[in-house]
């Protein structure tokens, strides 16, 4: 297993602060967080014996079971036996059918993830990796367990324990992907992320092609586009630019766009 050296923690930020969702996935995101989220209570009592937060129960519940509370944590394996597949024979007491939350405390405690303090961004991105598995990084293409559907992973997958093809494409969302939904809905608040708050007044920030230089203007520019990030279905990259894209979401969210942008 890779160390999460200074590196890798650089080499998950990175990928995740340029993250973007491909246009044509964005509905299918959308409504996989949605999902995620109506089971929150569920995994808040999960969550309650084990530490993990619930955020990283939800997707992980969502990529192994497609959400599924008939089936195991570990794998997607149905709660009516033991599992079958790796990691088989979990959990190894009590007596099927299990229930899911019993389960899902026996997959979080055997993969050591029960009772860790560090939740940071990386930290989170680098247990996502080990839960899948660390094949990718030898096949030299970005885990599509957590990128699919964003800019960052476009083929390569295994197709079957230990068999590798170069041109099989995850047809799921990326832990990862589905993490940056969150956060920029505000449903979740990472160590050292940007809180939106869905509530306020929205800044008016002018429209601008390129980053402003004053520090004040950048900052409320940030912020606008964190807030339009909270609203359904407006995917936007936090960079202070609020160009054609910003502007566009602002008229979505308030009817007109950035003071100052040509289509006004």
């Amino acid at each position: 297993m890779p160390a999460l050296t200074p590196t890798l923690r650089q080499e998950y930020e990175d990928l995740f602060k340029t993250c973007q969702t491909r246009p044509e996935r964005t509905v299918e995101v959308e409504r996989t967080v949605n999902q995620i989220a109506t089971g929150k209570t569920r995994y808040d009592t999960v969550s309650a014996a084990t530490g993990v937060p619930w955020h990283f129960i939800g997707i992980i519940h969502s990529l192994e079971c497609s959400s599924s509370f008939k089936q195991h944590l570990h794998n997607g394996d149905p709660l009516t036996a033991r599992t079958v597949n790796v990691p088989s024979g979990r959990p190894k007491s009590g007596q099927p059918p299990f229930q899911w939350e019993d389960s899902a405390v026996d997959s979080l405690t055997y993969e050591g993830f029960a009772r860790e303090i560090d939740w940071s961004l990386a930290t989170t991105l680098w247990r996502f990796e080990q839960y899948n598995g660390w094949g990718y990084r030898s096949k030299g293409v970005n885990s599509g367990y957590l990128w699919s559907f964003s800019q960052h992973y476009t083929k390569g997958r295994y197709i079957a324990d230990k068999v590798w093809s170069d041109t099989a494409v995850s047809k799921q969302c990326g832990a990862a992907v589905l993490l940056r939904r969150m956060v920029e809905r505000g449903l979740v608040q990472l160590p050292g992320q940007l809180v939106p708050k869905p509530n306020a007044d929205p800044l008016v920030v002018p429209y601008s092609t390129s980053k402003p230089r004053n520090e004040q203007t950048l900052t409320q520019a940030f912020e606008l586009q964190n807030w339009l990030n909270t609203h359904a279905g407006i995917f936007l990259r936090v960079d202070g630019i609020c160009g054609d894209k910003t502007s566009e979401a602002y008229r979505q969210v308030t009817g007109s766009y950035l003071p100052g942008d040509p289509r006004a």
